[in-house]
């Protein structure tokens, strides 16, 4: 007798539970984004299609501060698409850990975000499900606070002001220590790149606009964890 298949429901909830404490920080996030759209002329549709389509919170609220400038679509498209960018090194990572056939490999690049990325590399059993569970909680409350950003967006002055972009950079450390800990001794080489990386994200700002700054420190990461990969792990 074999083993019932696990219900792929559970995976999903799972994945989707795993993405609510995070929505304290995207709720005014979209919101700020709606309110940046509707002041730059879009209408409510045009803003809450923009959250349905593209689905990519810092793109969407520079294309929105373009469109408000009357930048050309050429100018618009580059500059989203060098911000975005910084997916395909997170598809490559997450292609290493769990295979896909090209219907999910499309479905989970759709609604990737930095935030699914993050607990996906936490989760315990890792699955499209879980995945896709994620990305959907996240793809809910952004696009739930989108259209309330855009309908009563008069009504709130600047949720940025309310200090709740503190909420990403917290959530970030709360999903990467564990995974240090989880390492024990081989997490020296992921600790260095760690500092490594931030070091780079703080001084890049200063030379090159945001979209290059992710893409440059995520590669040269990248580079440093390979290179003392090669001397730390083989001669410990």
């Amino acid at each position: 007798m074999t083993a019932p298949a696990p219900r792929p429901v559970r995976p999903f909830l799972a994945g989707f539970r795993a993405i609510l404490p995070l929505w304290l920080g995207v709720a005014p996030f979209a919101a700020a984004y709606a309110v940046t759209a509707r002041a730059a002329g879009l209408s409510v549709w045009e803003t809450q299609w923009m959250s349905l389509s593209v689905f990519a919170g810092s793109s969407q609220l520079a294309a929105a501060g373009l469109f408000g400038q009357a930048a050309a679509p050429l100018g618009i498209i580059a500059t989203t698409a060098v911000l975005n960018v910084r997916h395909v090194l997170y598809g490559l990572s997450l292609a290493q850990r769990l295979p896909l056939g090209w219907p999910q490999r499309l479905l989970a690049a759709q609604f990737l975000t930095d935030e699914a990325y993050g607990v996906a590399l936490n989760a315990p059993a890792l699955s499209f499900g879980y995945l896709l569970g994620a990305e959907l909680s996240l793809y809910a409350v952004w696009n739930l606070f989108t259209l309330l950003g855009a309908l009563l967006g008069s009504l709130v002055p600047d949720p940025q002001a309310l200090g709740v972009g503190i909420i990403f950079p917290l959530a970030y450390l709360g999903l990467l220590i564990p995974q240090l800990r989880a390492m024990g001794s081989d997490g020296r080489v992921a600790a260095a790149v760690v500092l490594i990386s931030a070091l780079l994200a703080w001084m890049l700002p200063k030379l090159l606009p945001g979209g290059l700054v992710v893409l440059l420190t995520g590669v040269l990461g990248a580079l440093a964890g390979a290179w003392l990969s090669t001397r730390w792990v083989a001669r410990p």
